[in-house]
């Protein structure tokens, strides 16, 4: 047998074990918010020992984490050492949103229904603490010599944007791989991404009684009037077009508004929050300020109300490095074999924490077990699964990969 059936074979034989951990992995609730997410890393430390990996815990700060506004936040790093040579990071993200309303499966039992496992994270991003553990397995079952590497890094911030996550873990310098995958989706090896700009916006009117509202300035209509002017941009974005294949073009969403205090009040504070995505080749300075006069035009124009405006979150977008070739290269190749056909390497839409690695000069992709899109995997939304065998042909591509960038 050569190197690469051998790896395919020891994947084979456990992969009821894979299985097996990542329901376990998402049988422990990690909703973010609240985002109490150290019991999940101290489950997975344990049931990682059990493999005999030995996991570091770097707990945040309980006062940081508390004020970033999560509940407690502990990352994870194991660390393989087979001697010199590159370090190659696998990372996936334990945090995720809450499951909201609509399933059909208990979104925490990790359910096997039709060849699919059910549970919020299955997809984004438990699996992947699965692949690449396994992997890392497959690729030590071989007793071979190899050169350089390994280090999982759990972390529990992407939700957030990974500023707790991996932007604390290379902050803090606990790592500085040389090449790093994170976790994704099986179909493409993604090279780039959109950066994300997330605002709060505060209305502010002049609360008044319901029969005489014109004692009064009304904040929801203000909220409304700026409401519009923000939206309206979206059809401007359509002409602002991305070179990278796999992202179309900026666009804005308003997430969540809240305000008011009853039916009969004229409400005097309306707040929302908004999330506009940029492309790689937008400035995000430039992004901001002109949101934020698109904001201030619009309230200018209604009498009585003022505004206050906060930045939330600024993820950068994921440029390539160009020493990421050897990951895009070895991920293609032994992706094509898996899967019997081509993947492609492009960009995605979404945001991710993996910019921070990009940002601290390290060569990463993003490829790791999932379906062909997003909607796909029912992530964020009701029913998230996964195909299991995704997650088996994954796990084959990942550990072929190291080995080949290793071996």
């Amino acid at each position: 047998m050569t190197f690469d059936e051998k790896l395919d074979a020891w994947v084979d034989a456990h992969f009821d074990e894979e299985v097996r951990f990542l329901q376990e992995l998402i049988r422990v609730p990690t909703p973010t918010p609240p985002g109490d997410n150290t019991p999940h890393a101290e489950r997975t430390a344990e049931l990682l020992q059990a493999f005999g990996f030995a996991a570091e815990k770097h707990p945040v700060p309980a006062a940081e984490v508390q004020a970033y506004g999560l509940q407690s936040l502990t990352n994870l790093i194991v660390r393989r050492n087979y001697g010199p040579g590159k370090t190659i990071a696998l990372n996936a993200h334990g945090d995720v949103v809450p499951p909201g309303e609509g399933w059909t499966q208990d979104p925490y039992g990790g359910a096997i229904v039709d060849g699919h496992v059910y549970g919020r994270a299955s997809a984004v991003s438990k699996s992947d603490f699965a692949s690449f553990t396994f992997a890392v397995r497959a690729l030590e079952s071989l007793g071979i010599p190899l050169h350089g590497s390994v280090e999982l890094h759990f972390t529990y911030d992407e939700e957030f944007g990974g500023e707790m996550g991996p932007g604390w873990l290379l902050r803090h310098k606990l790592t500085k791989p040389d090449l790093m995958i994170a976790a994704g989706f099986s179909y493409e090896v993604v090279t780039a991404h959109n950066g994300c700009l997330q605002m709060e916006v505060t209305v502010h009117g002049k609360m008044a009684h319901a029969a005489i509202p014109d004692s009064g300035v009304d904040a929801l209509q203000g909220a409304v009037h700026i409401l519009n002017a923000l939206y309206a941009q979206n059809t401007l974005y359509k002409n602002i077009t991305s070179t990278v294949a796999g992202i179309s073009h900026p666009y804005l969403n308003v997430g969540r508004i809240e305000g008011g205090t009853n039916t009969n009040v004229v409400p005097g504070q309306v707040t929302f929050k908004l999330d506009r995505r940029m492309i790689p080749e937008e400035n995000p300075a430039e992004v901001e300020a002109a949101l934020r006069q698109v904001i201030a035009d619009a309230a200018a124009q209604c009498p009585g109300i003022s505004i206050g405006i906060k930045r939330l979150l600024l993820a950068n977008a994921m440029k390539p490095l160009p020493g990421n070739q050897p990951l895009v290269a070895a991920i293609q190749k032994h992706g094509q074999a898996v899967f019997g056909e081509p993947i492609p390497a492009m960009g995605t839409p979404l945001y991710t924490d993996v910019r921070l690695y990009a940002e601290a000069g390290i060569p990463g992709v993003i490829y790791g077990a999932g379906p062909r899109t997003v909607l796909e995997s029912h992530a964020k939304r009701a029913d998230e699964r996964l195909a299991l065998e995704d997650l088996r042909r994954a796990t084959r591509v990942i550990a072929r990969t190291l080995h080949e960038l290793l071996g």
